[in-house]
């Protein structure tokens, strides 16, 4: 029998420290690329356009028809699930009913014919996804489902005479975040939940198109944001705080696709959490420890190995009135500032990124783009393929059962 750290390690390649030099050199970046991660990612304004698109093909109507819902569930796992807390994002805290994000298979135990569930899944083939829109069905639930077309998924909505709309999948789920939030949005829009208009669509995929020329693999690091992002978070420990419930999902987006497609270990969260407790990181031995015990006269080499904190903050800024929101802007404004104070005091590194755009879609979108090519930048500056993730096919065949009867 194989040693299990050998079979773990078999699929693995890549090195330990970044070679910036892989990032000044687009033809060997696309070759590390296989899987076109980097296409699938400059594609998120052309996927906001098909899904509008796919979306108002689909009958959206009926869902009006009963009125307003006692809840909307959102039911989906990974990104499929950062969809419903996008949606409750964009609905605000004045949202008239709750919008729930449910991550695990099936419904939660109160959904009825009252309610309206949304299940999204990339592939259409995700058993949480599927779970959830079986149990819709059987419950009376309003039901959408939201997925790769010609699949259960699908299957299911039809014997349900349910909304379907259906995303062509052309990448990972991963990449494929703008391809599943729209429709999410405008079936949220359907039943008046949401004021998401054809304006706030267009700019939002203008942004993304103009993020994607920025952050191009044939851009220089200098004047590249995401390369610049990538190199600076490098052999470090990520933190990375939101300052508003917008930017919070935008900090956890970023967190996923470091962990997914760089493979490194990522702490995310609200600054109003962190302000709690997880503040105290700075004054720890990856943060004003390791900051403060520096040797000048220490070898570059050995300097360089030592792992410390690096972190980024999200900045929003604020959108809507003070009174549509949970707490005053300016009171976001003051802690974000106070911990860029905290760090600086400390020698802890830190990346602010501030939301720009008109409506919360496109300051959502320009928090999203450039932390989305920073992680497969920085994947690729390790000789890493950001597709490729080894451990995920080993996880499932481990905790998959073999058939009956296979040794």
């Amino acid at each position: 029998m194989a040693n299990p750290m050998e079979a773990g390690a078999a699929g693995v390649h890549g090195h330990r420290i970044v070679d910036q030099s892989l990032l000044d050199d687009e033809k060997a970046m696309l070759d590390n690329d296989p899987g076109g991660m980097l296409r699938a990612t400059a594609s998120a304004g052309a996927q906001v356009r098909e899904a509008a698109a796919l979306a108002a093909e689909a009958d959206l109507s009926a869902l009006a028809d009963e009125g307003r819902p006692r809840a909307v569930v959102v039911a989906g796992i990974g990104t499929a699930g950062l969809t419903g807390n996008i949606l409750a994002t964009v609905a605000g805290p004045r949202c008239p009913v709750p919008i729930i994000g449910h991550r695990s298979a099936g419904v939660p135990g109160w959904v009825g014919a009252a309610d309206v569930v949304i299940a999204v899944s990339a592939s259409g083939r995700s058993p949480e996804a599927l779970a959830a829109a079986d149990a819709a069905a059987r419950r009376g639930a309003r039901l959408v489902a939201i997925g790769n077309p010609d699949t259960e998924l699908q299957a299911i909505a039809e014997r349900a005479r349910a909304p379907f709309i259906p995303v062509p999948r052309r990448a990972p789920a991963r990449a494929s975040l703008w391809g599943l939030a729209v429709p999410v949005l405008l079936a949220a829009r359907a039943i008046g939940l949401v004021k998401v208009n054809e304006a706030d669509l267009a700019e939002t995929a203008t942004r993304l198109d103009a993020d994607a020329e920025r952050c191009r693999p044939g851009a220089d690091a200098f004047v590249n944001p995401a390369k610049e992002l990538a190199l600076g978070l490098a052999g470090s420990i990520p933190i990375v705080w939101g300052s508003s419930p917008l930017a919070t999902v935008a900090a956890r987006r970023f967190a996923d696709t470091l962990a997914a497609n760089a493979r490194y270990p990522v702490m995310a969260g609200a600054l109003g959490e962190a302000g709690r407790g997880r503040v105290g990181l700075l004054d720890g031995v990856f943060g004003g420890l390791a900051e403060t015990s520096r040797d000048i006269f220490s070898d570059s080499d050995e300097e360089s190995a030592l792992t410390r904190l690096r972190l980024v903050i999200f900045r929003d800024g604020g959108l809507n009135p003070e009174d549509d929101a949970d707490e005053p802007v300016a009171v976001e404004e003051r802690r974000a500032d106070a911990v860029q104070t905290l760090a600086e005091r400390r020698g802890v590194r830190c990346d602010v990124l501030t939301a720009e755009g008109a409506s919360s879609l496109e300051r959502l979108a320009s928090l999203t783009a450039v932390p989305d090519f920073a992680s497969l930048y920085l994947a690729l500056a390790h000789g890493l393929d950001p597709m490729a993730v080894p451990a995920i096919n080993e996880m499932k065949e481990l905790s998959n059962p073999m058939p009956e009867g296979i040794s």
